[in-house]
């Protein structure tokens, strides 16, 4: 089961009360319904490709309207895809929608209904239902952090997002061929999302995995960032080596004192070593006690008494 498909399960197992199971079929209409004609008049049919979800809106109906709705299943042969889970309502279908305040003289609306959105508890029912019938989130054990709701009306785009607002959630909203995308990239808001959807134990594996993640990632930065400062040090040290070595074939040429001596032999010694330990080797073999700041400068003195020599080489 991926990890949407188990987050949707977790929203169709939440227990609500009969207000805000009426929010979330709301949402789950707006998002997935349409209206037909026939000669017995107006019904109402609804698809998913989750089968989770179409028994969850069968039951619904027949707990809050005591419909009978007709459930079929319809096999698609190409490319081996899902199978369509198509629920039909052809007895009271236009009361379920006046009572859901969904219905207009041209069709469904797609706003949410202030009756049934007004209070938090419902919005965020409201939000279940939107995310069931659009909504997709990527596994954060594989891949970037994403959470998006899918819908072909650009007026519900709009509602979704000035509703996910209203939760400190910063959704964007863009357009993706035929369809209005609305999305969260941040992880700590995407988990945010799942709270609001009352999906716990889908926001205790994303969180379990975003540490995990985020710790292997820093881990992973320090190692790159010490790599970083290892291949710097080991070529600041190639260079001294040919400074040093510059100097002692031209030392009848310029005078070196004792102390730029000692630097000069450790660094021999220790070609690999940072400035910590070029002092500590330092103090152990000359009893000199010398700060960082302190060998740099000598280091810098080496570099500038033997450029002269290494430039008449170059020439």
């Amino acid at each position: 089961m991926s990890f949407t498909s188990e987050v949707k399960k977790q929203i169709c197992d939440d227990v609500l009360d009969t207000l805000a199971a009426k929010a979330q079929l709301c949402a789950l209409l707006q998002m997935r319904a349409s209206l037909h004609m026939n000669w017995q008049g107006m019904y109402l049919s609804f698809q998913t490709e989750n089968a989770t979800i179409a028994k969850h809106v069968f039951q619904r109906m027949k707990e809050l309207y005591q419909v009978d709705p007709r459930l079929s299943v319809l096999r698609k042969m190409q490319l081996k895809k899902n199978n369509v889970y198509r629920i039909q309502v052809y007895d009271k279908a236009q009361t379920i929608l006046s009572d859901l305040k969904i219905l207009t003289e041209s069709g469904l609306h797609f706003a949410p209904p202030i009756q049934y959105t007004r209070s938090e508890k419902n919005a965020r029912a409201y939000l279940q239902g939107c995310f069931l019938a659009g909504g997709s989130i990527n596994d954060p054990k594989t891949t970037n952090y994403h959470c998006e709701i899918s819908t072909h009306e650009e007026q519900m785009a709009q509602s979704i997002q000035k509703m996910m607002q209203r939760f400190y959630l910063p959704a964007k909203t863009i357009r993706r061929k035929n369809a209005y995308i609305v999305y969260l990239k941040a992880g700590d808001k995407i988990a945010d999302f799942l709270k609001l959807c009352n999906a716990s134990q889908a926001l205790f594996d994303f969180e379990d995995s975003r540490i995990q993640r985020d710790f292997y990632n820093n881990l992973k930065r320090l190692d790159n960032c010490e790599l970083a400062n290892e291949m710097k040090a080991l070529k600041a040290g190639k260079k001294q080596l040919d400074y040093i070595y510059a100097l002692e074939k031209n030392e009848n040429k310029v005078e070196i004192s004792s102390k730029i001596r000692h630097v000069m032999e450790i660094r021999k010694k220790f070609p690999e070593a940072s400035m910590n330990e070029l002092c500590e080797q330092c103090y152990l073999a000359y009893g000199e006690i010398i700060s960082k700041s302190g060998m740099k400068h000598r280091l810098g003195k080496i570099k500038e008494m033997a450029k002269p020599f290494l430039e008449d080489s170059d020439a």
